[in-house]
């Protein structure tokens, strides 16, 4: 099975499957000098972790991180990362209906097509579960960033047909953590909540969208075509599950647009260079940052596991069947997809970063051919001296 890296310079490479023993990743192309410890991978987790309220699956995960290979004294050494998160309360048995019934618009039969056999449990490699690997490895990717002075932030901007106004970054940062929804806007995170409860109860779903903001990002980032940094952020965008589009800048709301209107004049900022008026761009022209913000959003599909009732075809009997499918599931996805999209953000600009040479990929300190380092280990012979 091919897919599993993500990356260039930074990559990142998973394992896992959703009821399996456990999820990994392995992180490749760390520079060394980060100083990092699992409580900082910890905090992402936490936030993506199953069962910190009432509108998540109540799946009784703690998603513990344990970093197995990578660091030495509480930096990083440049080598592979290791990171492992156990599963502790899988529950395979409500899943065995559907082994050779699939659930409709799940990866079931797609991975039985491609396959000729698949891990079944939870929906196994297809799980959004799997997205744990892709919030840890983020966790890294936003401290180097942090290193650099780059901020990110996403939060959940719609919720069905309950949209929330225009909020800026600082209100992400202020708001988004302060509600079960992760909503910039406080009202109308209680209005979204109102309308997931509807839902639940109806034994429905709901679909809703994510907003993004990267600031700090310096200009120049980026290539023209196939490794522009809008081509690339829709790769890591539309790999997480569910999503169905992406968007930067104006997005779709492009096509209203004449291009007076869409067109930002250029102006002298306070040190001299040239600077666009606006940003309607996003911060990405030419397939090239700006050094404005980054900003965009993802749409992502209700949750496919309903408890109400539907059709599908068992190919070992030959019958049709009405089935539900029981078990723990989120009504809605975007309040715990936030922390997963700021983790594509965080694994797509590291890498562009590194190509870019605006990071050393050897080690953060930028001295080369440095040993007597600050971070480097001292010799147990001479601590006392």
């Amino acid at each position: 099975m091919n897919g599993n890296r993500f990356g260039r310079l930074f990559q990142v490479t998973t394992y896992g499957e959703s009821h399996g023993d456990a999820m990994g990743v392995v992180v490749s192309g760390c520079p060394a000098g980060l100083e990092l410890e699992e409580a900082d991978v910890q905090r992402d987790l936490d936030r993506r972790k199953p069962g910190q309220s009432m509108i998540t699956t109540s799946r009784g995960e703690p998603d513990e991180v344990r970093i197995h290979s990578g660091l030495q004294d509480g930096y990083t050494t440049g080598t592979p990362l290791g990171m492992v998160i156990q599963n502790k309360d899988a529950r395979s048995g409500k899943y065995e209906p559907f082994v050779t019934a699939p659930r409709p618009s799940h990866g079931d039969f797609t991975y039985s097509a491609k396959f000729g056999t698949r891990n079944w449990g939870g929906g196994g490699r297809s799980s959004a579960r799997e997205t744990v690997n892709w919030v840890a490895a983020g966790a890294v990717a936003k401290k180097i960033l942090e290193e650099r002075g780059i901020e990110l932030k996403a939060h959940v901007n719609q919720i069905g047909s309950i949209e929330a106004p225009e909020v800026s970054f600082e209100e992400m940062v202020e708001h988004s953590e302060d509600n079960e929804v992760r909503c910039g806007d406080p009202e109308t995170a209680e209005r979204m909540r109102e309308a997931i409860d509807e839902y639940q109860e109806a034994g429905d779903s709901i679909g809703g969208s994510i907003e993004f903001e990267a600031r700090g990002v310096p200009r120049g980032l980026g290539a023209p075509r196939f490794d522009s940094v809008s081509a690339r952020l829709g790769q890591a965008m539309m790999s997480v599950p569910a999503a169905t589009a992406f968007e930067f800048g104006l997005g779709r709301e492009a096509r209203r647009y004449t291009g007076s209107e869409r067109n930002e004049d250029w102006e002298f900022d306070e040190s001299g260079d040239p600077v666009p008026v606006g940003n309607d761009h996003g911060g990405i022209q030419g397939g090239i940052t700006t050094g404005q913000p980054i900003t965009g959003e993802v749409t992502l599909h209700a949750p496919t596991s309903i408890p109400k009732t539907q059709t599908t075809v068992d190919w070992e009997t030959g019958e049709e069947k009405e089935i539900q499918v029981v078990g723990r599931h989120d009504p809605v996805l975007p309040p715990r997809g936030v922390p997963v999209v700021e983790a594509m953000l965080a694994l797509t600009l590291v890498d562009f970063m590194l190509l870019a040479g605006r990071i050393t990929p050897d080690r953060l300190d930028d001295n080369p051919g440095e040993y007597d380092t600050d971070y480097h280990p001292r010799s147990p012979e001479n601590v006392d001296r």
